[in-house]
């Protein structure tokens, strides 16, 4: 598992020697924001995926304090934040909405595509305030537990399979 990452996260190096990056360098240079453990691998998972429903572009943003903050896997929180994209957003949105709708109990008279189109983003912004503002950090706590837990298990898993592969070489 570690193998694979390596593979596609950028060396310490780079990032220190990096123009644009070293004004922060004091931050950037913690060794526990680039160690592929399993405790930071899945704690930048979780911080990504609790950042990637931040509207606009302060995903990225957000993702870097927290996981500075946290001490967590950098590139992995910042890779974690890509789950929405124009495809995925709206979806997550109306995920989160209907969520935060049943949990405050509210809901719309009209429905919920009608409003967009009519209203213009003021009116639904306005209309779907409450429960999306409920539903978001709901869902985003949801998908960071759940990413958290799933890299844990999928870890361990992989971990095992590789110690008992190794002890078949070795008896055979």
């Amino acid at each position: 598992m570690r193998n694979l990452l390596r593979k596609f996260l950028p060396h310490h190096d780079t990032v220190k020697n990096n123009r644009w990056l070293k004004p922060f360098g004091n931050w950037l240079q913690k060794p526990d924001l680039w160690h592929l453990h399993r405790r930071q691998v899945a704690g930048g998972v979780a911080v990504g995926l609790f950042c990637g429903l931040i509207p606009g572009p302060l995903q990225m943003l957000a993702a870097t304090l927290m996981a500075v903050l946290l001490r967590v896997n950098l590139p992995v929180a910042l890779f974690s934040t890509l789950y929405t994209n124009p495809f995925t957003i709206v979806p997550l949105y109306l995920l989160a909405y209907r969520l935060g709708a049943w949990v405050s109990g509210t809901e719309l008279p009209v429905p919920l595509l009608a409003l967009v189109y009519a209203a213009g983003w003021r009116g639904w912004l306005a209309q779907l305030g409450k429960p999306l503002l409920i539903g978001l950090p709901l869902l985003a706590i949801f998908f960071s537990v759940t990413g958290y837990v799933f890299v844990r298990i999928a870890w361990r898993v992989a971990v095992i399979l590789k110690w008992r592969s190794r002890k078949r070489r070795r008896e055979g």
